[in-house]
């Protein structure tokens, strides 16, 4: 095994699971397919990435990540009051559904339903898991230098 440590310049190769204080598991990718990706490349929050540092194949690791270190706290002004006329006719509102909208960017945002009535629909652009303290746990298969060779 490498004695390669996670940090800038590797890649890595991981199982990890995401639960709610619960107990609910939100992602996992143990009974599948590991996760691969560069460090800091943006595919995990920085606050879980920076759990990761130091770690080597065959390391594993659980921790309790509060939402300042994870996906951040709700904010209210990320919930919109759109018409309802905006929506098109055909579309069936629940509260919990998630919608697709454009931002000013063309990019895909997602939304989430709140509340509505024939007026309005209020949507939550918070990300789903705002406020969450989350049990992440990893297990690091492999750990990789990226490109540089001297």
């Amino acid at each position: 095994m490498s004695e390669l440590e996670v940090g800038k310049g590797t890649g890595i190769v991981l199982h990890f699971s995401l639960k709610l204080e619960d107990g609910s598991v939100v992602d996992s990718t143990f009974e599948g397919d590991a996760a691969a990706f560069e460090f800091g490349d943006g595919n995990l929050p920085e606050g879980f990435e920076s759990l990761l540092v130091g770690m080597k194949a065959g390391d594993k690791g659980e921790w309790d990540v509060p939402p300042e270190k994870s996906f951040g706290m709700p904010n209210p002004n990320n919930q919109q009051t759109i018409a309802r006329s905006q929506f098109a006719d055909d579309i069936e509102l629940a509260e919990g559904l998630v919608i697709s909208f454009a931002d000013a960017n063309k990019s895909e945002l997602p939304g989430v339903v709140k509340s509505f009535t024939d007026d309005e629909v209020v949507i939550d652009f918070n990300h789903p898991l705002a406020g969450e303290t989350l049990k992440f746990e990893v297990q690091v298969l492999s750990v990789t230098a990226l490109g540089e060779e001297k």
